[in-house]
């Protein structure tokens, strides 16, 4: 027994000085400045990013209640220092009325503070108010020429929005192949640009600015959908009704035509009716058919509810009253828990 002693006496003392240690570590963890409050030092100091992130943090509430009050001062002196980011910050602030009254004048000279060093998202606004005369006299040319700007340096919105220009000669001559070119530099962003993607499909499909080519329309269709874009699924859904691209296929096209309809798209609700009533791709349903024709009707735009609501108002008298009644319960029901999941 007394040989072990020594042993024990030995590991007694290591272990105090393990918790010595943890409780040394401790302490200068407890009293080290949280990165929030450095940021502050910084800022204070004069550090014009820190500023910069100093206002993000107030205005995005990172660790902090969100107070647009001190996000636009801190915006403020780090914009004043040149910070392109706060500058662009500024900007939005006041085109969005945050913590400030809407004004697009004061957005308008913050943002060409920053699009003058070269910040595109700055650039992209400015090409945005000019375009929608927010601040400005509307001006299509002065708009397309700050897409241009942005386009250039890489943005993909503003690339989409300059190969729509080109397609409708809006602010620039009408020219198919210059829009092809800013459409697919949109579209090779992946995520960034579904509308450019499907725009492309559109290019393709009808031969415009590049040879007509219906398997590569239905190569572009498809990367906007499968990422959620509602008229490319039913560009889909049509192409495989039609055979257009691939070999024809209903029940391709119906899948296609049911994933727009289940984001609530009038036209994906009133193909999705059709198919139901002719019983292509799916089985023959009127009760379906209608309730979809119904859904369609209720949230088309002005220029399609005619075509819609023939449509419901055609497979009505096919129904039995009791028929009618369900139809009418489950296009209640899908709508109410359509509108829950949007909250």
């Amino acid at each position: 027994m007394r040989s072990r002693i020594p042993v024990i006496l030995g590991l007694t003392a290591a272990l105090g000085v393990i918790m010595a240690t943890a409780v040394v570590v401790s302490y200068r963890e407890r009293s080290r400045p949280s990165p929030l409050a450095l940021l502050q030092t910084d800022a204070e100091k004069g550090d014009a990013d820190a500023q910069y992130g100093l206002g993000r943090t107030f205005e995005k509430a990172k660790g902090v209640p969100q107070d647009y009050a001190q996000a636009l001062v801190w915006y403020s002196k780090a914009a004043e220092q040149g910070n392109s980011d706060a500058q662009f910050s500024l900007g939005l602030m006041h085109e969005k009325g945050r913590g400030v009254p809407q004004d697009y004048s004061q957005a308008l000279g913050w943002y060409r503070k920053a699009a003058e060093q070269g910040d595109a998202r700055a650039q992209f606004n400015i090409g945005t108010l000019y375009e929608k005369g927010h601040g400005v006299t509307q001006d299509s040319a002065e708009a397309t020429a700050w897409f241009a700007r942005a386009a250039n340096r890489g943005a993909a919105r503003a690339q989409l929005k300059l190969g729509l220009r080109y397609v409708e000669g809006r602010g620039v001559p009408q020219d198919d192949e210059q829009a092809v070119m800013w459409l697919r530099r949109a579209a090779e962003q992946g995520d960034a640009s579904t509308s450019a993607q499907f725009n492309l499909g559109l290019m393709y499909e009808s031969g415009r600015g590049v040879a007509k080519d219906e398997a590569q329309a239905l190569q572009w269709y498809r990367r906007a959908a499968e990422q959620g874009r509602a008229e490319a699924q039913n560009a889909l859904g049509r192409a495989y009704a039609a055979g257009r691209g691939a070999t024809k296929d209903f029940v391709e096209s119906a899948r296609w035509y049911r994933e727009a309809a289940e984001q609530g798209d009038a036209e994906g609700q009133f193909n999705l009716a059709n198919i139901h009533f002719l019983g292509r791709g799916v089985p023959q349903d009127l009760i379906q058919a209608h309730s979809w024709a119904n859904l369609a009707a209720a949230a088309a735009p002005a220029d399609n509810y005619a075509e819609y609501a023939r449509l419901k108002d055609a497979i009505a008298p096919k129904l039995t009253p009791a028929q009618l009644a369900e139809a009418e319960r489950t296009a209640r029901e899908w709508s109410e828990a359509f509108d829950r999941r949007k909250k």
